[in-house]
């Protein structure tokens, strides 16, 4: 290869675009060529210790973003609980309760105000596709954050069950934009080997959420007034304030900088997301080369940014990835774990230890997510989401089983909410997690933001189903399968375990120039990870070797 910048063949880099193109600062290609392999080999050799030391700017900023998803995770855990609630049924009641005692609200408008938020996420989606490509993230972020801020006004303040419709709505769409922008700032934040912790620390914010607004509400049971429910509503002004000052000093990712042709922007963006005084060596020249790098690669691959640009080419496989791991959460039979207290009430649990006991469930989901990072940075994703799923069919299989008991007995019902207690443990442990880790990595940079659009929006598509299946299942004047229930989410889970055995690859360790390659190559999902990777060899047949 010629060192002079008029070099017109670049082999080892998207060979088939022009060699102008990779002139930057007066760089010719050979001298980009080899900060990025620098930084590569850097990117692989840093350990979590000195990851830790080099970026806790980054990690900062990353987890002011991820902690907007705890917003969500407190608010989609209020409404549901407020149902039962006898201020707010007095309040919000829409026909007598039971033996004309007081007022209840009707199943069918519980179910209509839980899908209005998941239409909000959905269309909180689908802007965000398309507007976080236009402006950045940071003020994608601080408008949904302001947005959130106006839209708590609407419940607060609601009179009617309309009033309190529109309100979901109205706070989904900023719901949305918080479950796209974390994951996707997050991983570009990240180094390789920080990646997997600072993308499933959004699961942990979704338990976190959901720990405090049980607790909270637990506090507020017997107070008789509306302030029962107000004050949990309230309550959700603290943390918009607090992250909008944080999403305001964060850096924009160098990576939506780079696609922007805005270089100097980006290592700045380098220089402010890492500590100069670490003692770990780092050059932000070189992993700006790297960026760019990586960039030009994916143009060469597919040079448009837009929904169907996910679909052609190595971004479909990528883009199936991404969503049937999304779609996974929905499908494996996550529906039933709000159903444990269900099962112990039946077994003669009261009302308030029935709270007590869903605090305890998130407070497992808590333990597990926290486990799940020792087991990643040993194991990897593939192995561990293979393991979780297989579990969690075991415990389906058993909970189905259950069902043919005699439910006269409080054991079998005792057993069953036990057993999703012990479920609530291994998806949170495995597959819960993990999904935002495969999400993040998955996807190529260019359509990162475009796909995890996708893969949450058919995810909350399977929440409308999941909201119309569950109450039929386990209702008693429906199709009153109880725990036979289990049986049919067995059968969706095995499904998913065939699938990812075939199809799920290992990111572990690379880069995301180097999954380029590997998808590229039309590598087997099963030999990603024994799969020897040179994203900057010198010809074609010597970038991979297994």
């Amino acid at each position: 290869m010629s060192n002079t910048p008029d070099s017109k063949e670049i082999p080892s880099l998207a060979s088939d675009l022009k060699a102008e193109s990779y002139h930057v600062s007066g760089k010719d290609v050979s001298t980009q060529h080899i900060e990025a392999r620098n930084a590569t080999d850097r990117e692989h050799g840093l350990t979590v210790r000195n990851a830790l030391r080099l970026y806790p700017k980054a990690i900062v900023y990353s987890l002011v973003f991820s902690t907007a998803i705890i917003m969500e995770g407190y608010d989609i855990t209020l409404l549901p609980s407020f149902f039962g609630y006898t201020a707010f049924q007095e309040k919000f009641g829409d026909q007598p309760g039971p033996n004309g005692v007081g007022r209840v609200i009707s199943a069918d408008w519980q179910t209509k105000i839980q899908n209005a938020g998941l239409a909000g996420q959905i269309l909180g989606l689908i802007i965000n596709g398309w507007v976080s490509d236009i402006f950045g993230y940071r003020k994608t972020m601080l408008a949904a954050q302001f947005w959130m801020v106006g839209g708590l006004f609407i419940p607060f303040f609601a009179n009617n069950l309309e009033t309190l419709l529109a309100g979901n709505i109205v706070l989904g769409m900023p719901w949305g934009i918080f479950q796209t922008l974390s994951v996707t700032y997050a991983s570009d934040m990240a180094p390789v080997v920080l990646r997997p912790y600072l993308t499933t620390y959004i699961n942990l914010c979704w338990v976190i959420g959901q720990i405090l607004a049980s607790g909270i509400l637990k506090g507020l049971l017997n107070i008789p007034n509306e302030w029962s429910y107000k004050i949990p509503f309230a309550l959700q002004w603290v943390w918009p304030p607090l992250l909008i000052v944080g999403t305001f000093l964060a850096p924009e990712s160098p990576w939506w900088l780079v696609r922007k042709d805005r270089l100097e922007d980006a290592r700045k963006a380098l220089i402010k997301m890492t500590s100069r005084d670490s003692g770990v060596d780092f050059n932000p020249d070189e992993q700006l080369a790297l960026i760019q790098a990586t960039d030009r690669l994916e143009r060469a691959q597919s040079e448009g940014t837009n929904y169907w640009h996910c679909f052609q080419g190595t971004n479909l496989r990528r883009t199936e990835i991404a969503c049937v791991s999304y779609v996974a959460q929905a499908l494996c039979g996550t529906a039933l774990m709000g159903y444990s207290v269900q099962f112990y009430q039946r077994a003669g649990l009261s009302t308030e230890d029935a709270f007590s006991f869903t605090i305890g469930q998130f407070c497992m989901g808590f333990v597990g997510t926290v486990a799940s990072w020792f087991l990643m940075g040993r194991w990897g994703r593939r192995p561990i989401y293979l393991a979780g799923v297989a579990g969690l069919l075991i415990c389906l299989v058993i909970v189905g089983g259950l069902g043919f008991a005699d439910q006269s007995q409080k054991g079998p019902a005792f057993a069953t909410g036990t057993l999703l207690l012990v479920y609530t443990l291994i998806y949170d442990l495995t597959i819960g997690p993990l999904c935002y880790s495969i999400v993040a990595e998955i996807p190529s940079t260019r359509h990162k933001i475009k796909t995890v659009v996708m893969a949450r929006g058919l995810s909350n598509c399977m929440g409308f189903v999941n909201n119309v299946l569950m109450p039929n299942m386990l209702g008693v004047n429906a199709w009153n399968w109880g725990a036979k229930t289990g049986l049919f989410w067995a059968g969706l889970c095995l499904l998913i375990l065939v699938w990812a055995y075939f199809r799920l690859p290992e990111p572990m360790g690379r880069t995301y120039g180097e999954l380029d390659i590997l998808f590229e190559k039309r590598v087997s999902a099963r030999k990603f990870a024994s799969t020897h990777v040179d994203q900057f060899a010198e010809s074609e047949d010597e970038k991979i070797h297994q």
